[in-house]
């Protein structure tokens, strides 16, 4: 197992020092895998966060005069650094969020590459020159940082959500003062080891921990953050968009979700069922584009209920450091309650429990793999994002019927599909109300793309040419008087 003590922080940085809470208070970080105690970070609040706002604007006075270029070599170095690290950061992950080792490498991978990406895209945040309509006159179009941006992260993917953030704000120009979640902290306190030995300016990220509502709620109040990314439920992102009003901020969210996958008649059952094992059964199920509803033609469904139940009873279930674990543990005992009140739920409601449907004989916050067939809408699980490693499998008979099914719901983050019919892709590509949609892949999150949701699952995008832009402000210039 990696060594990762340099990277355990039981500090908060701000300003380019580590220092305790105020008070002197701590708050226990648990492995959720066995229940011990990690260590111990800052219970911090509203006082350490402004502090923290500050240090950010006092360095973004100066960052932002920074190049493109110096940023950029200042990212790249960043991702060497991930990249240089990859197996101790992915250990620590592993500790304090349970996913398999696997996945957690390549958690740290892609959040390299979020890095690289936009030291490569901020070179091409181009402004414009406008044609004129008067003579002796030059229009200008410019882009420039907006600020100091507060982060709040999420703990599924402590690391790469944090990457997502980070990346473009300080390829823009901006300073930060990011918030991890309490339940796994250390994944973003090895950000600000890295960010300071590549050479980042102090202040340029400042990290904290503690009491979400106090420091979100300085965040939101102090009128020297100029933008807020949120990555989390939607229930909160809406408490912060209200927050948001009164100093008219920036907002990107990225909320909750509701995923439909679809199965045609047509499918690739065995490639449908590989899609489907990576889109729901990922982390645990806990991740938000994760598969929540199964849609299955009426003519393939037992095929398919049959092929999904062999191939999630063959899941190890484990600790996440163990060798061959392909899923860990809930991230704690809510969670685990959580997929009980589901399980009831669906038994009662007419549900066949095909696979799993309880907690796991390993005991702590495992539970076991499910598949639940004759799942209707009535359920649970229909409506509320399952978070947890529970596939429910419906009926339909009609295209018409599939897509009306999946838009029925507020959410509309991700979506998939599996069709031969090419035609059919695209009127699906029409139709579904979803900002992510996967035709044959159950696994589509890249760099190069926009992520983000439509209706209630978010505003903004992160990834792409398109999540650099909540960044940077626009501004126009007139300039008359020319000899011309």
């Amino acid at each position: 197992m990696a060594d990762y003590s340099k990277f355990l922080k039981e500090s908060n940085l701000i300003g380019g020092q580590w220092v305790p809470s105020e008070s002197g208070a701590t708050v226990d970080v648990i492995n959720p895998a066995t229940g011990e105690v990690i260590g111990k970070v800052p219970n911090s609040g509203a006082s350490e966060t402004k502090r923290a706002i500050d240090a950010a604007q006092t360095a973004f006075n100066k960052f932002k005069r920074t190049t493109a270029t110096e940023r950029a070599i200042l990212l790249r170095k960043l991702h060497d650094a991930l990249m240089d690290n990859q197996d101790a950061l992915a250990t620590l992950l592993t500790t304090e969020q349970g996913k398999p080792l696997a996945e957690a490498r390549g958690e740290i991978a892609i959040g390299a590459a979020y890095v690289l990406w936009y030291a490569e895209e901020i070179r091409r945040a181009y402004g414009d020159i406008v044609p004129s309509p008067l003579r002796g006159r030059r229009i200008l179009v410019t882009k420039h940082p907006t600020g100091v941006v507060g982060a709040i992260t999420p703990w599924n993917f402590p690391s790469s959500m944090l990457a997502r953030k980070l990346g473009p704000a300080l390829a823009a120009g901006c300073t930060t003062v990011v918030k991890p979640a309490t339940v796994t902290p250390y994944s973003a306190l090895a950000w600000g080891v890295l960010a300071e030995e590549v050479g980042f300016p102090a202040g340029a990220v400042n990290i904290l921990t503690g009491s979400a509502r106090a420091i979100g709620g300085e965040i939101m109040a102090n009128p020297i953050v100029r933008k807020v990314t949120f990555t989390g439920s939607t229930e909160v992102g809406k408490t912060l968009i209200r927050q948001s009003a009164d100093t008219v901020k920036k907002v990107s969210m990225e909320l909750g979700g509701n995923a439909p996958f679809i199965v045609f008649e047509d499918a690739d059952l065995d490639r449908a069922v590989k899609g489907a094992m990576a889109a729901k059964f990922r982390n645990s199920g806990q991740t938000c584009v994760c598969t929540n509803r199964f849609y299955v033609h009426d003519s393939v469904y037992d095929k398919f209920v049959g092929k999904l139940a062999a191939a999630t009873s063959q899941l190890k279930v484990g600790n996440g450091l163990e060798d061959g674990t392909e899923q860990g543990p809930l991230i704690d005992d809510t969670a685990l309650a959580k997929m009980d009140e589901f399980m009831n739920d669906a038994r009662e409601k007419g549900g066949r429990i095909v696979q799993g449907g309880k907690r796991h004989a390993l005991g702590g916050q495992f539970f076991e793999p499910t598949v639940i067939a004759e799942a209707n809408d009535a359920m649970q699980v229909t409506n509320e994002e399952i978070f947890g490693p529970i596939a429910a499998i419906f009926r339909f008979s009609s295209e018409e019927e599939a897509i009306s099914k999946a838009n029925d719901t507020e959410f509309g983050l991700a979506a998939y599909a599996y069709t031969k019919d090419l035609g059919r892709a695209f009127r699906l590509n029409e139709e579904l109300e979803y900002g992510l949609i996967g035709i044959n892949e159950g696994i589509i999150t890249t760099v190069e793309a926009p992520f983000g949701g439509l209706k209630e699952s978010g505003l903004g995008k992160e990834g792409g040419h398109q999540g650099l832009e909540d960044y940077l402000d626009t501004k126009y210039v007139a300039i008359g008087g020319l000899d011309l």
